[in-house]
């Protein structure tokens, strides 16, 4: 029972929530202009829209993070893993509006640029903590990996990725946090998702509007990180 509580409840209960919100807020418009906002087909495509940024980023971040993390952890780039980490950290201290402003200037509008964008922005926490998760794995137990007769790449697979998953995956759900939360800003650049209903409510002044935007926009982020959490539970305890 504690397991499915877990697994299906909570999910099941931040959705309920979610759908409750878009019910009420469209079938109990105050005027006209928030009827004319709030429409079953603009929030389904504000979801449709924050959830491809979100993906496609995400995916990209992920694969590309992990890598050059992997990378950058090998011995003979030890030094140059080290910069790098100290450029993703100051990177990272970056707003993620200007981020968007910067692509904007450089490439335009548009769905893809605001993914580039949010691409860019959730690698840093993947890279930095795949780096720092391999880099803090004890060397005696590397050197009783090489005394075994295990080779580089055994003691990646088998050794070091496994000690540093749990790391690995707390930089995935800081990274899914800030990309749905940056998603939102996508609106200034032609990127769409949650951020148009927070826009549109604050440009007619109408706090229904912004609420629905926002709300959903959290518990999206909720509802993934909780997922990712359980997800890396599960492994961990699979390994």
């Amino acid at each position: 029972m504690n397991k499915f509580f877990r697994w299906a409840v909570i999910p099941l209960l931040l959705i309920a929530a979610g759908v409750v919100i878009v019910i009420y807020t469209v079938n109990n418009p105050t005027d006209g202009l928030v009827a004319r906002a709030l429409t079953y087909q603009n929030i389904m495509t504000a979801l449709q829209q924050h959830m491809g940024l979100m993906f496609v980023s995400m995916f990209g971040a992920i694969v590309v993070g992990v890598l050059v993390g992997i990378m950058l952890s090998r011995p003979k780039l030890y030094y140059i893993g080290r910069g790098v980490e100290n450029i993703v950290n100051v990177g990272q201290t970056i707003p993620s509006l200007a981020i968007l402003a910067l692509f904007f200037t450089i490439l335009g509008l548009g769905f893809r640029v605001a993914v580039f964008a949010l691409f860019l922005y959730s690698i840093l926490p993947i890279l930095r903590n795949t780096f720092a998760g391999i880099i803090g794995v004890e060397p005696s137990i590397i050197e009783s990996a090489k005394g075994m007769g295990m080779n580089p790449y055994r003691i990646l697979t088998r050794i070091e990725l496994p000690l540093a998953f749990p790391i690995i995956v707390a930089g995935v759900r800081t990274a899914v946090v800030i990309n749905v939360g940056a998603a939102t800003l996508a609106t200034f650049i032609g990127g769409g998702g949650f951020g148009d209903l927070i826009v549109t409510g604050l440009s007619v002044g109408r706090s229904m509007v912004i609420f629905t935007g926002a709300s959903l926009a959290a518990i999206t982020a909720i509802f993934l990180d909780y997922v990712v959490g359980e997800i890396e539970g599960r492994i961990v305890r699979w390994t």
